[in-house]
């Protein structure tokens, strides 16, 4: 049986400082730990931190990894953070297809929420947060 789901759209929210010089990668993002909104839809939105070994094997799907005190590696930084949602992504019927930047110019006032110091260190030399 068919799942027939009527959505309204409204702007994309734009997180780019430079719209014209990033890349991303295809990523499948995970539902698990989402809540639901009033509206009763589990979005991701548009510039959430993500990563979840998706650089080294692109069958794991990625989630939310802008955490203090995360995994670190030998230098310090948080291993888990791979990269910024570009566009929201809705969870609410499970796993969903999404576009994780992995190299660009991010506009830090346009975040969700203030990236985690060790994201920032993971990211950088590849995402740049930019006021």
């Amino acid at each position: 049986m068919s799942k027939f789901v009527a959505t309204t759209y409204g702007n994309k929210k734009e997180i780019l400082k430079f719209p014209d010089h990033y890349v991303t990668l295809g990523v499948t993002v995970d539902d698990a730990g989402i809540t639901a909104n009033t509206d009763g839809k589990k979005i991701v939105t548009a510039g959430t931190i993500v990563g979840g070994g998706v650089l080294s094997d692109n069958t794991k799907k990625v989630s939310k990894k802008n955490t203090q005190g995360g995994t670190t590696g030998t230098a310090g930084a948080a291993i888990d953070a791979e990269g910024v949602l570009l566009n929201d992504v809705d969870v609410t019927y499970g796993p969903a297809s999404g576009a994780m930047i992995v190299h660009g110019f991010i506009a830090l006032d346009k975040l969700p929420e203030v990236p985690a110091d060790e994201a920032v260190t993971a990211l950088k030399g590849r995402i740049l947060f930019l006021k």
